[in-house]
């Protein structure tokens, strides 16, 4: 039973439309995933469904007696209330209608069948549920939160009152991993309906059941997660004949390539494998034959190939200690990403990486000729009156990069902006395209260290893959505060991780590989963002072999020079040519579900057979996973 429906609707801002005469409807238990470019009218939509602002023509129509909630990207709080008072307003009409009852206002008989129809007299116990259920203390002041606490009390004050239809605006933005899986697992229980503007690829994954994409003023529905999503938009796009080139090249270079067939898939995961193994493989090499010449040249004479060199550094902040005996060392070239759940200090440890704060015991040497660019520092850049072209090149059409002299016009076109709106002013643009025009600035600059703190939040995610393709392009050294697991994966080539206890480690890859590590060293894996005592500095060369199966231990000299690394047995051999099979057949039977999903007859022709073959479908995702993993780890050992 559809929930909401949208006929024929169509808003425009100016010449810009919005939605031109598109169709929608949200049904029962769906959870939707609801993406598009920065700018395309995502967030305007969310407000029209919530019914705060009004079509230009067409019409809405709601279930009728619909509660529904809506969780603003950045929630506004009257800073002197507790948690408790600001949860409570969630149950406004109820406890309006309980003092109206207990004053004697109105109709006894009506009210009373309201109170009892919005939830009873027991409002206390629902807002005491509620907060426990996302974890907060209701005694708490709103001026002393975090911003991830209070996207947790805003969410708290969405559901204490039991909606019916639950519009999330940029959820994940200010939470941590950890908070990212638990709210993961709060939408996937959710009894009631869903709507969410995200960019954050694995968390879709994990929670929708279907896409629908804004684009150009429409609105078009894709059944299933985002990587399903992916699969049948790469097909839809393949059959196009009119689409903007850079589109066209950017999903071409991106597309997820277990998503692709199993031929391609051998090629692709091939060159994706040695490149990340050469990458790794170099770094370790690197750090070796520094830490060699370290011990024969004195400091002064560095080549530049470190960015900074820590040695058993600790930092306290009163009675607070926020680093305690970490060492590690930044080779010009690293990509490192800090993993930490919120307040755990990842900002104050990139200071000490940096020179920012001086460690209280311990040492920190730094390289030559350090030029730092820090994305979080130019928020504040913006002149909104200013024209993008002239932003990224002040009095000049040409900017150079390097050895590279390239029109701005052009330049802009490779962060997605077009020629025609060069001229515009910043103002024009939204929140997510302003972020875009920050990075463009930011790569324009000259520098060989790039800080990127949140650089994902507000982004879309054809933008988050423009940037990932310029990270990995990029020949400086890049440091990452993110809470976005794909990302960090596709971008990262070691991550510094939060122990607890104040203790850092770095691990060689992304998340999924800090996970696998972090098992194989016999650690109990609490939480996402925390991970029970581990040792303060980093692994030596041969722990690092045995803990990492994407180094391998031919890059590991040791004292007799023996190479370490084994070669497959006969039946490891035979599961390697038997595994591009199983995957094919995976794959034939996801394309089939597949197409019956896209179809969309099965929904209402046999409802129980569709809901089989979503869950179908999701199974296929988890086995194709697990057999990739297998198949890469023994192509990497082959």
């Amino acid at each position: 039973m559809s929930l909401i429906t949208l006929n024929q609707a169509s808003l425009a801002y100016g010449h810009h439309p919005l939605l031109d005469n598109t169709d929608f409807s949200l049904e029962e238990g769906e959870r939707i995933g609801l993406i598009g470019r920065n700018g395309t009218g995502k967030s305007t939509l969310l407000k029209i469904l919530n019914r705060k602002e009004a079509l230009d023509s067409g019409t809405i129509q709601y279930q009728q007696g619909l509660r529904i909630n809506y969780v603003a990207q950045e929630p506004i709080f009257e800073v002197h209330k507790t948690i408790f008072e600001i949860v409570s307003e969630g149950l406004s009409e109820l406890l309006q209608c309980i003092e109206d009852y207990s004053n004697g206002t109105g109709d006894m008989d009506e009210l009373f069948n309201r109170i009892d129809t919005l939830g009873g007299w027991g409002w206390e116990q629902k807002v005491e549920q509620s907060l426990e259920q996302l974890r907060l203390k209701g005694d708490l002041v709103i001026g002393t939160l975090s911003g991830g606490t209070l996207k947790r009390v805003a969410l708290a004050q969405a559901l204490v009152c039991t909606p019916q239809v639950l519009l999330l605006d940029e959820p994940t933005n200010h939470l941590d991993l950890e908070s990212i899986d638990w709210l993961a697992s709060l939408l996937t229980e959710f009894k009631g309906s869903a709507i969410v503007v995200t960019h954050d690829r694995s968390f879709l994954d994990k929670v929708t059941t279907r896409i629908v994409e804004l684009d150009r003023g429409r609105l078009r529905s894709y059944y299933g997660n985002y990587s399903q999503f992916r699969v049948t938009k790469e097909a839809q796009l393949a059959q196009e004949n009119v689409i903007n080139a850079k589109a066209d090249k950017l999903l071409a270079q991106e597309e997820v390539w277990i998503r692709k067939g199993v031929e391609a898939r051998r090629t692709r995961s091939v060159a994706r494998i040695a490149r990340l193994e050469e990458l790794r493989a170099q770094r370790q090499s690197r750090r070796e034959a520094v830490g060699k010449v370290k011990l024969n040249v004195d400091s002064s004479n560095r080549t530049g190939k470190i960015v900074s060199e820590l040695e058993h550094v600790s930092l306290s902040f009163g009675e607070k200690c926020i680093i305690d005996d970490f060492s590690s060392i930044i080779l010009r070239g690293d990509k490192i990403g800090l993993l930490g759940p919120n307040g755990a200090g990842k900002t104050t440890l990139l200071k000490l990486i940096l020179g920012s704060l001086e460690p209280d015991s311990g040492s920190v040497k730094f390289g030559t000729q350090l030029q730092i660019a820090y994305f979080d520092q130019m928020r504040g850049a913006l002149n909104l009156d200013d024209t993008l072209e002239n932003f990224i090149s002040p009095g000049s059409e040409w900017i150079e990069i390097g050895d590279q002299r390239q029109h701005v016009k052009s330049y802009l076109g490779d962060f997605l902006f077009s020629p025609a709106r060069a001229n515009s002013p910043v103002r024009s643009l939204s929140g997510g395209e302003r972020n875009r025009l920050l990075l463009a600035r930011l790569f324009a600059r000259p520098a060989n260290v790039l800080v990127l703190d949140e650089p994902t939040n507000d982004l879309d995610i054809e933008t988050l893959e423009l940037l990932e393709e310029l990270l990995e392009n990029y020949k400086g050294t890049v440091f990452l505060v993110s809470h976005d697991r794909a990302f960090l994966d596709n971008v990262v080539t070691s991550l510094i991780a939060y122990e607890g206890d104040s203790k850092w480690r770095e691990y060689e890859g992304g998340i999924e590989d800090w996970l696998v590590q972090s098992r194989r060293t016999g650690k109990s894996l609490t939480t996402l963002g925390e991970l029970t005592s581990a040792p303060s500095s980093a692994p030596s060369q041969q722990a690092r072999s045995q803990i990492d199966p994407a180094i391998t231990a031919s890059s590991i000299a040791t004292g007799s020079n023996t190479n370490l690394k084994k070669k497959l047995g006969y039946k490891e051999q035979r599961e390697l040519d038997g595994l591009p099979s199983q995957i094919e057949a995976l794959e034939t039977q996801q394309k089939e579900i597949a197409k019956l999903i896209e179809e969309g007859s099965i929904f209402s022709s046999d409802p129980k057979r569709a809901t089989e073959l979503l869950s179908r479908s999701t199974q296929i995702e988890s086995e194709l996973l697990d057999l990739l993993e297998r198949w890469e780890a023994l192509s990497a050992k082959a």
